[in-house]
This record gives structure tokens, C-alpha cells and sequence, in this order.
């Protein structure tokens, strides 16, 4: 016996195969002819890694000439079943090789073909994978070939030419061993069928036998047995003129039985093997087993039957006690044969098929009983496909019974075995409907659990217990109230009218369930209208609709109110659904109650908020602006963004953004400290690198973790410029008329409070009618995105749009540009804002200079500039006036208290700004002056006859300003 192990490279292919070769010629003499077919195969089918084997024999035992299945292996039942039995003219590979006396190979396994010329032949089904190969090979005669060996291959597995010399060598070695020849008029090759008589299978002693021998002449009808068989029933012949004869010998409850299977035989439908009693010469009846074959001509036509027959009155003897307890057991029993034809049936199984008729002989699924069961014989059909006891449930309509069937294989047979299980089903089904109810309970309150653990707002409250309850229950709506003093307020609903809201909202709802939910904290059912009216008779049905209404008391954090959950239709409430409803509202509660603090929280966050900003932007002269500001969604903790635009002087704008890292009221604090401070420092007219330095001092007072970024920028209308410093800041974008961008130069300075002065200013000219982009980093950053990434996004979107010529326009703008980098426009983890300023250029012809001699002459020559340029702007006398004399206070001050050159110059704008620069540091102030002083009047004659005025550095010194309304 060889081992299909094998270690390195020690065993070859080609030794494996001569050592099987060399098993094969050292099987013994006493080995039986299937014993050699069953050897040879298994060794092909092992050298070939097949699936399984087949060996055929040309065979003319029935009215169908073909080759008849011997010996298989490794192949499944079904499959096997439909080569039993192969036709001479079915073109498959077993077949082709008897014909050709050639080795036949093929990629494709084709499965035989009932015969088409029969009366209802089908075709048959495959049972493998339709990618299956099989390899032939013809097993040779004296004169031909009358028999194939063959190998079912794996898909895709193509045999080499070793292997198929090896098959070929086996077959001549089956044909030497078993001397095979032409088929016999019995049906087999003479050369196995004397092999297969040497076994036994065919014993005739001379000695009286249980065993005998018969024949049945199907032309003449006549019968005869043998004699020694005969003389141990006590039979008083052997030979009978018809074969009616013998039959009239058949116990009646078992003839049509026998008849049935004789007359199958003979139709070629299989083996006659049939067991049945017999009368002896003596009275009693005796047990016999009969097997037999039908010889036929060589048209096919049958001649014969000729066969065996076996006494088995001892072993039904010893069955009789089985058997009356088989009849007389409470569970169906039947018995059948492979037809599915009836061989026993006990008193349980006559009274479940309810017919009084003689059932031995019938088939199983002609009885009405069984047709009424849906699938049932296809079900038990496919159940014993796999060859091994089986068994499976079914309910039987007649009676609304459940039967639990077992069927366990037999030889030429089944029995089925069915127990009535109508109370074990119950039992299991109302357990299986109790656990799918609880797993479902426990499931609802899982889920709901869940999602009021992520609800943060009412509204998200309402919405979980929507997803979770109205489907579960099959409710249409809900809704959720509280009391406030002596009325109700809604906070939420799903699938109710607008209208029912708000009848319900701020109402007070007296001898209602709902007031009485709320009053006496206990649910309330009602199931229907007609229940509403008569338990609560001033209710309308109008108040909550029509229909049926659970109201659940909600008590939670000192609140007192209900969830009311609203069916279109009546609808019953049985125990279980108040329970778990009476479990929910608990859940409900809780959650709700911690929703209304978060959303109170929310409120005043965003109140805080609103109040740190800006509430609207300032009309300029010089910059239309528009904002958006997105917080990030963190609830109750206030965002440290911020933006401000702050109007300088000579029609000058200061534009800032900011941003205090983190959350929270200390980030909040931070954030309106900075904006008020940024707008002081803006106020004292210094530059954006010192502004930012002073902030800067005031994010390091407040600790070690105190963080801010920030970018401030001042735009001159005048000179056409942006100047601007940033401390961690991404850059400004620049949106230029002809549509490009550009990010304006900017030096990387630490954050404020983590750098130490001075920071980088950078002056950058903006063409007339440009569009400037300050923005934090939660619009171009977020865990899916970097900041240059964002930029490039941000670019993209301002390059795309047209620059806009109003306000709405612009306020659109910038809506688009954020929801281009923010789609849900709530940034994920950090606040976001974008703040756009539209540039406009103060005209050449608006804008007027001069430079004046450091002398006291110096006031004249400005009075007369000043007359002269008001004049031709067509401005009234009045304002000339006026103008001339601040002017002439101004350059008179700069004569006496500063020195270096003088420069006058006059902006018309919204105002008339007159500037009056020198070269000195010293800055000006009011003073109060006595009665008997000179002097020191005259800037309280300059702040009485101005809007505004005041000083600024500059980098040639300092210049002094002031603003005068124009007239209509």
C-alpha cells in the first residue's frame, strides 16, 4: 500500500506509477472480478488526482443495448444514477471509446442523455461542475471492444502524457486479468460473469438451498422455478403453463406489489428486486426475496426474466415483534421502496393520510393526504440526495399540525419516521416571538440610548427619539412639550401639522391627557378618538388629531413635560408596548433635560459672541466690505476668531483678523480684549508692526498658553496701498480687476505672545477696484486638508468670480467663496472667517498739495491755497471760511513749535480733510488758557469748528488733521 506523502524530491511521478502498475500485477488469484475493477480504478483515479472513476461494460440484458455502470468511485449517488445505465447512442466519453477502441480525452465532462426515442425521457441535470474534464479508455475483447474505463478530471487540469499511458496500460491489464469477451445473451461478458458466478452470486448446490433459481418466458408465459428451491417451500411442482399460475401462490395484499415491479423491470426501469409471500403446499405463507434480470433479443426486445429467489420466513419471523410494534407506535412509520411505493404502514400513518384503501403498493405522493403538503415530495427528494439519514419539518394544512420527519436510507428502500411536534412548535414559536420581541426591546433601547448620548440640541433629541420610536411603534408623529408656569411650550415635532403645533404651543391645556400627564407625572393611553371624548370630555380630537396618542411624563433637571407620540389610526396598546414605552420616556427625559441646558448655554454663547463682534461693518469711502463669520459648532464654548474694520484718518482703513487658539469663556475674554485693544491702538494712528506689538503684550501677560495669531492691514486710498504685519497669520489674497490672485508678501512672524518684536511690515500696491481676502486658518485648514492646499482652494474660488459692484453683491461673494471651502458651511474643528474689502482709489482731482516755506508768511500762502482749491471744487464760502482759519491755526503751530519743511494737502471725500505734515515728533495738545493769555487757542478753535481731528506719526515726523462735513 503506497503513501500519498513524500519527502524532497525521493519519489518521482514516473516511480509512482510503476509502483502502482506493480501492486496491480501482484493482486492475488483470490481477489473477485469487481474486486479487480474496484483496485484498477482506484489506482487510475489516485495517478490522476480525479474527482472519481467509473468502469462500463457493453452489456444486452434490457430492450436498450449500452454499457452498464460496474464499479465507481469517489463520486456522489445522484451523479452515479444516471450512468448506471448508458445508451449506445448517447455520444459521451465512455461510449466513444468502445467505438474508436481509442483513448478519448475531453475538457468538458458531458453527462448521457435519456434516450429521446423513449416515451417521456428527460433530459438529465449535471451534477458536477460543468467544467469538469474526463479521460476513456476502451477495455478490449477477444474481438472488439465491449467495455471503457474512465476518470473524472478537475476543471482545468489537462492530463499529461504519462498519466494517459498509465490508464492505457491499466485497461490491457483489466482485459488480461478478467479474459473479457463479446457480451452474453445474460447480459455480461461470459468471461466476468463466470467470474461473478466463482463468488457465489449465482450458488446452485445440489443440496436444498434457501436459495434458487427461475425463469419467466415473456412470449410463452410460462414459469418455472427450481426443483430444490420448490421442495423447500413444499411446493407441489415447479413449472406452470401461465405465469398466473405462480401469482395465484402471491398473498393479495402483496401481488399488485409484485406485479408492479415486474412490469418495471420489463419496461427497463431498473432491477427486479422485490420481497413477498408465498402459500406453501402445507397452507401458511412463506417470505420470499426475488431478484432477477430481463434478457432481450438482439433488437432489444425483452425475452426473459431470469433471476434468484431467497426464503426469508426465519428473519421475518424474528421481525414480527418489531413489526407489531411498529404498527401499533404513536409515531408515523412508513416504509417504501425506491419507487416511493408503499411496502408498510403503521395505524398512525393510515389514520395522518385518512383513507381506508389498501395503501402496500401505492406511490407515496398519489395519496391526497400528502399532495395538500406544499414541496413535500420535493423536499424529501433533495433531502436524500446526499445518500445519508435525514430529516426536516413540515406543517400539514388538513389539520394545521406540524410533523417533524426523519427519513434514513435502506437497501432498495426509505423509511420515514414522523413525529407530531404541534405543541413543541407552539412552544418554540411563542419562545422564538417572546426572544425576537426582547432582542427587539433591548435593541430599540440600545440604539436610542446611543443616539440621545450624540443628541446635543433639543432639535436632535426630537429627531433621535423620531428615527428609534415612530418606526418601531408605527406611529405617524411626535411631540415634545414642557410646562412653563401655567402654559405649555413646544420644543419640538416630527410628522404633525404646523397648525396642531401651534395650537398646542403657549396654551393651556386643562383637562387634557396632556395636562394631566404633566401634572401627575404618570403616561396616559388613549386609543381612540370615541376614548378621548369619553375619559376627557372637554378634549377635542382637534387639540392632537384623530386617531390614538401615548403621553409620556418627561421630568428631568427640574422640568416638568411629555412626549406625545400620535398614531394616525385607532390603535391598541398592550402590555408590553406601555412598558417599554413607560422604560423609553425615563431615557427621554434624561436626555432632554440635558439639551435644554446645552441649548440655554448655546444661546448665551452666541449672545457672548455677537457681542465681542462686530454687529455690522461700517460704511467707507475707501472699502466696501463683507463678512463671514462660521463658528465651529463646539456648542457652549465660545470661538476665538474675531475681525474688526476701524476708520483712520485721511479717509484711510484699518482692516484685522484674529485668532485666539482654543475654546472656551478665557479664549472669548482673550478675543474681546484684543479687538477693543487693536481698535485703541488704531485710534492712536500707529503702524501695523506696532500695533501688533502692543497686542502682543497682552497675549504674553495673560500666561504661557496664551496664543494668538493675528493680521492687521491699513489701506490708503490716497497712495493706492495696502500696508500690513502679521504674527502667525496666513497671508492677505489679493483679487486683481483683470481676475488674477495673489497671496501678498508676507514674513512668517511667531504668534503673539511667543515672539518678541519687531514684526515684518510689507507695503504692497492694490490697483484701483481690487479685492482684499483676510481669513483664518479654519477656512483653508482641517484634518483632510493643509493650508497650502487651502490657499490653493481659496485662490481658485476668489479667481472664479466676478468682482463685485454692490454691496449685496459683495456680501454673495462671500458667501460663495466660504461655502466653496466649508460645503456643509460648519468648519469641523476650528472657527472660520473670511472678511472681503472692494478698494476704491480717492481720484487724482479730489487730492491737493502743496509745500510751504518754514517762515510766518508760511499761514498766508496756505489760506490763499486753501481759498483758491475750494474754490474750484465749488465748495460754499462758509466752508472756505472755516477752512482757512484751521488751516491757518495748524501751519501757524508748525511754524512756531516744529521745524523742518511744511506740506499741506486737502482730500475731498465724504469730508474735506485737511492735513498739515512737519518734521517734528512733538505732538500737540489742549491746553486751557486764561483770560489774559494771547495764545493757546487755537486748537480749541480747530476741534470747536471741526468734526474730528487729531495727530499722527509719519516717517518724516508727525501730521495733523482734521475733518469738516460737506455740504448737500
Amino acid at each position: 500500500m503506497s503513501s500519498s506523502h513524500s519527502t524532497g524530491d525521493a519519489t518521482t511521478p514516473g516511480s509512482t506509477r510503476h509502483a502502482r502498475m506493480r501492486l496491480l500485477n501482484a493482486l492475488g488469484d483470490g481477489g473477485g472480478a469487481l474486486d479487480v475493477l474496484a483496485v484498477a480504478l482506484a489506482q487510475v483515479t489516485a495517478e490522476f488526482g480525479g474527482l472519481g472513476g467509473m468502469a462500463h461494460l457493453r452489456v444486452a440484458a434490457t430492450h436498450r443495448s449500452g454499457l452498464r455502470l460496474m464499479v465507481s468511485n469517489g463520486l456522489p449517488e445522484a451523479f452515479i444514477k444516471q450512468w448506471e445505465n448508458v445508451s449506445e447512442r448517447v455520444d459521451v466519453a465512455p461510449v466513444r471509446a468502445v467505438r474508436s477502441g481509442r483513448l478519448v480525452s475531453l475538457p468538458t465532462l458531458r453527462m448521457p442523455e435519456t434516450d429521446p426515442r423513449q416515451p417521456g425521457a428527460e433530459p438529465l441535470s449535471d451534477q458536477l461542475p460543468v467544467d469538469c474534464g474526463i479521460v476513456s479508455a476502451g477495455l478490449k475483447g477477444d474481438s472488439r471492444y465491449i467495455g471503457a474505463l474512465s476518470v473524472v478530471t478537475p476543471p482545468g487540469a489537462a492530463p499529461g502524457s504519462e498519466r494517459l499511458e498509465f490508464l492505457t496500460d491499466t485497461a490491457q491489464w483489466i482485459s488480461q486479468r478478467l479474459r473479457l469477451d463479446a457480451p452474453h445473451p445474460d447480459g455480461l461478458p461470459r468471461g466476468l460473469l463466470q467470474a461473478l458466478e466463482s463468488e457465489g452470486a449465482l450458488r446452485d448446490t445440489s443440496a436444498p438451498s434457501a436459495v434458487g433459481a427461475w425463469e419467466w418466458d415473456l412470449e410463452t408465459r410460462r414459469f418455472r422455478s427450481d426443483p430444490r428451491f420448490a421442495e423447500r417451500l413444499g411446493l407441489a411442482r415447479t413449472h406452470f403453463a401461465q405465469v398466473e399460475e405462480w401469482a395465484d401462490l402471491i398473498h393479495p395484499d402483496d401481488l399488485p406489489h409484485v406485479v408492479h415491479r415486474a412490469d418495471a423491470a420489463i419496461r427497463g426501469e431498473g432491477r427486479y428486486d422485490v420481497e413477498y409471500r408465498v402459500r406453501c403446499a402445507d397452507g401458511p405463507y412463506a417470505w420470499v426475496h426475488a431478484r432477477a434480470g430481463v434478457q432481450a433479443d438482439e433488437e432489444g426486445r425483452p425475452l426473459r426474466m431470469v433471476g434468484t429467489v431467497e426464503e426469508t420466513t426465519a428473519r421475518h419471523a424474528a421481525l414480527e415483534p418489531v413489526g407489531r410494534a411498529l404498527r401499533h407506535m404513536s409515531d408515523l412509520f412508513l416504509s417504501v421502496d425506491g419507487d416511493w411505493r408503499i411496502e408498510f404502514v403503521n395505524a398512525a400513518a393510515e389514520a395522518f393520510i385518512g383513507t381506508s384503501a389498501h395503501l402496500v403498493g401505492k406511490r407515496l405522493w398519489d395519496l391526497p393526504a400528502l399532495r395538500a403538503v406544499p414541496g413535500l415530495e420535493e423536499r424529501c427528494r433533495k433531502a436524500l440526495a446526499g445518500g445519508g439519514p435525514t430529516g426536516f419539518d413540515f406543517h400539514w394544512p388538513p389539520g394545521d399540525r406540524w410533523f417533524a420527519l426523519r427519513m434514513v436510507p435502506v437497501p432498495q428502500g426509505v423509511t420515514l419516521y414522523g413525529t407530531d411536534i404541534t405543541e413543541r412548535h407552539l412552544h418554540e414559536a411563542e419562545r422564538a416571538r417572546a426572544e425576537q420581541s426582547a432582542a427587539a426591546r433591548a435593541a430599540l433601547v440600545r440604539g436610542l440610548t446611543a443616539s440621545l448620548a450624540e443628541a446635543l440640541t433639543v432639535r436632535d433629541v426630537v429627531e433621535a427619539v423620531g428615527r428609534s420610536v415612530l418606526s418601531h411603534f408605527s406611529a405617524a408623529g411626535l411631540l415634545v412639550a414642557v410646562r412653563e408656569g401655567e402654559r405649555l411650550r413646544v420644543l419640538g415635532s416630527l410628522g404633525r401639522p404646523a397648525k396642531l403645533v401651534e395650537r398646542i404651543d403657549g396654551a393651556v391645556c386643562a383637562a387634557t391627557p396632556l395636562e394631566r400627564t404633566v401634572r401627575e407625572h404618570v403616561p396616559e393611553f388613549v386609543e381612540s378618538p370615541q376614548e378621548l371624548s369619553e375619559r376627557f370630555p372637554g378634549s377635542a380630537a382637534a387639540w392632537f388629531g384623530e386617531g390614538a396618542w401615548a403621553f409620556l411624563p418627561l421630568t428631568a433637571s427640574g422640568r416638568v413635560g411629555a412626549c406625545v407620540l400620535a398614531y394616525d389610526h385607532p390603535h391598541r396598546f398592550d402590555d408590553d408596548e406601555r412598558a417599554l414605552l413607560t422604560e423609553l420616556s425615563g431615557l427621554i427625559a434624561q436626555a432632554l433635560g440635558r439639551a435644554v441646558q446645552y441649548d440655554e448655554a448655546a444661546a448665551k454663547a452666541e449672545e457672548l459672541q455677537r457681542a465681542l463682534l462686530p454687529r455690522t461693518l461700517p460704511a467707507h469711502p475707501s472699502v466696501a466690505t463683507a463678512v463671514q463669520y462660521l463658528p465651529s459648532g463646539h456648542g457652549t464654548e465660545v470661538g476665538g476668531d474675531w475681525y474688526d474694520v476701524i476708520a483712520l484718518s485721511a479717509d484711510r482703513v484699518a482692516l484685522v483678523v484674529g485668532d485666539v487658539m482654543g475654546h472656551g469663556s478665557p479664549q472669548a475674554a482673550t478675543m474681546g480684549s484684543l479687538r477693543t485693544a487693536a481698535r485703541t491702538l488704531s485710534e492712536l494712528e500707529l503702524p501695523p508692526d506696532e500695533v501688533l506689538t502692543r497686542l502682543g503684550d497682552i497675549v504674553a501677560e495673560l500666561g504661557e498658553d496664551a496664543f494668538a495669531t493675528c493680521v492687521y492691514g491699513i489701506y490708503d486710498p490716497v497712495a493706492g496701498t495696502f500696508t500690513h504685519a502679521g504674527a502667525g497669520h496666513p497671508p492677505p489674497a489679493l483679487l486683481a480687476p483683470d481676475g488674477s490672485v495673489v497671496f501678498l508678501e508676507h514674513t512668517a512672524d511667531p504668534p503673539l505672545g511667543a515672539g518678541t518684536p519687531p514684526y515684518s511690515t510689507v507695503t504692497s500696491d492694490v490697483p484701483d477696484g481690487s479685492l482684499l481676502a483676510l481669513y483664518t486658518d479654519g477656512l483653508v485648514e482641517s484634518s483632510s486638508r493643509d493650508v497650502d492646499a487651502g490657499m490653493t482652494q481659496l485662490a481658485t474660488a476668489l479667481s472664479g468670480t466676478r468682482l463685485p459692484s454692490t454691496r449685496a453683491s459683495l456680501d454673495g461673494l462671500c458667501e460663495q467663496v466660504t461655502t466653496s471651502l466649508l460645503p456643509g458651511r460648519r468648519p469641523v474643528g476650528d472657527d472660520a472667517v473670511l472678511l472681503l474689502a472692494r478698494t476704491r482709489r480717492l481720484a487724482p482731482s479730489d487730492v491737493a498739495n502743496w509745500s510751504l516755506p518754514d517762515e510766518p508768511q508760511a499761514a498766508g500762502r496756505a489760506r490763499e491755497h486753501v481759498r483758491e482749491q475750494l474754490a474750484a471744487w465749488h465748495l460754499d464760502d462758509l466752508l472756505t471760511t472755516t477752512t482757512e482759519l484751521i488751516v491757518s491755526e495748524l501751519v501757524g503751530n508748525a511754524v512756531r513749535h516744529a521745524r523742518g519743511p511744511i506740506d499741506l494737502r486737502l482730500l475731498r471725500s465724504r469730508t474735506l480733510i485737511c492735513e498739515v505734515s512737519d518734521g517734528s515728533l512733538t505732538t500737540p495738545h489742549i491746553r486751557t488758557a486764561s483770560f489774559t493769555d494771547e495764545g493757546g487757542r487755537g486748537l480749541q478753535l480747530i476741534a470747536a469748528m471741526a468734526q474730528r481731528w487729531g495727530a499722527r506719526y509719519t516717517a518724516e515726523g508727525k501730521s495733523i488733521w482734521a475733518e469738516q462735513a460737506l455740504g448737500d
